[in-house]
């Protein structure tokens, strides 16, 4: 099967038994997802300000934020939807979803030529004082991709220090970051810091010399038929003058507001281009080629690719397949991507900790 909505149309529903599924056991994990909701509270600006991330002098937000809506999914076999729940079209915060999405749009630079090899030092082509140095003059492509630059610097009035010895695992459990730390060669250590994914995002709009929404727009989003309502924006203070014209560079997040805006439904038919190896209908939008590239485990992090999260050793969510990859947010925002069972699904304001019971019950449905 190789269905797809169509722009702007109804999109198709199926009986979970014409899609290889079995009804109660799939019911069982809607209704495992509905009744596992977050903890966080509605007010977004309130829990980001509350110390979520973290707290003091770093902790201003700078960029738009909006309550949040009630928990909302929905689950694709074979394209068609097999389930749903909560409001699918209602637009809300991905915080680090869109590092996934920059991931596909560093796909399209390197398509275009624009990135010419990934191992390339960065420097060659964005020279605007971000990679001079030893240190970051030695920083790639795929060190950015991967997380591991190690790249020192501030931008957008916050160093890259407010993300060292982060750990997401055990994120707003008043658990310290910020510290001093050494920093290591590029490509040997990683670690999640949402200052050096700024600075990829701002590498990545130095390279196509246009506002990278833009390109998101024309090159994936319309083609795929998605909404008119998702957004992406960026800070108060996080505009660059790029051929005369003022643009902004957006965030890979929703750290201190700004991100991605956008409902299940559109997030949705990202996953299914995901699944079908950057192809839409008669389309090739993203190459296949950069599919496989961007889930190939990172050497000092196997479960991470190209700013998409892997399960290659079952340590993410042990009742997924090994195939799965991941767009996951804080919150919870996740996008679950399973080429091994032709599935996506897409979850909004999910417990974290509920998402491994999720996938199981989901698992238990495939006949």
């Amino acid at each position: 099967m190789n269905y797809r909505p169509p722009a702007g149309g109804p999109w198709e529903e199926a009986a979970p038994a014409a899609l290889e599924l079995d009804a109660p056991a799939l019911a069982a994990a809607v209704s495992f997802a509905e009744r596992h909701p977050t903890p966080w509270a509605h007010d977004l600006q309130k829990v980001i300000a509350g110390g979520l991330f973290e707290e003091g002098q770093w902790n201003e937000i700078i960029g738009p934020t909006r309550p949040r809506g009630e928990p909302n999914g929905l689950v694709l076999r074979h394209g068609y939807i097999a389930a749903r729940w909560g409001d699918t079209r209602r637009v809300d915060m991905t915080f680090s979803v869109a590092k996934s999405y920059l991931s596909i749009l560093a796909g399209l630079t390197h398509a275009d030529g624009l990135i010419r090899d990934l191992d390339e030092p960065v420097e060659r082509t964005v020279q605007d004082g971000g990679f001079e140095g030893a240190h970051n003059g030695a920083i790639t492509w795929r060190h950015l991709l991967q997380q591991t630059s190690e790249w020192e610097g501030t931008l957008w009035d916050k160093p890259d220090l407010i993300d060292r010895n982060r750990d997401v695992s055990l994120e707003g459990r008043a658990v310290k970051k910020g510290t001093f730390r050494p920093l290591q060669p590029p490509g040997t250590y990683w670690e999640y810091n949402d200052v050096r994914v700024n600075r990829l995002s701002l590498a990545l709009l130095r390279r196509f010399g246009r506002a990278l929404p833009a390109v998101f727009k024309e090159r994936i989003m319309d083609p795929i038929g998605a909404s008119s309502t998702w957004e992406w924006q960026g800070y108060r203070n996080s505009f660059v003058e790029i051929g005369g014209a003022r643009v902004q560079s957006v965030s890979g997040g929703g750290h201190w507001g700004g991100g991605v805006f956008i409902d299940a439904e559109d997030q949705a038919r990202i996953g299914l281009m995901m699944l079908r190896r950057g192809r839409w209908g008669e389309r090739q939008l993203l190459p296949g080629r950069w599919i496989d590239l961007s889930t190939m485990p990172c050497e000092v992090n196997r479960q991470y690719g190209f700013l998409w999260w892997l399960n290659a050793d079952r340590t993410l969510f042990p009742s997924a397949s090994p195939e799965s990859y991941f767009a996951i947010g804080a919150g919870a925002n996740i996008t679950w991507i399973d080429p091994a069972h032709d599935l996506v699904a897409v979850l909004r304001w999910i417990d974290r900790g509920a998402m491994d019971g999720f996938i199981a019950r989901v698992m238990e449905a495939m006949r």
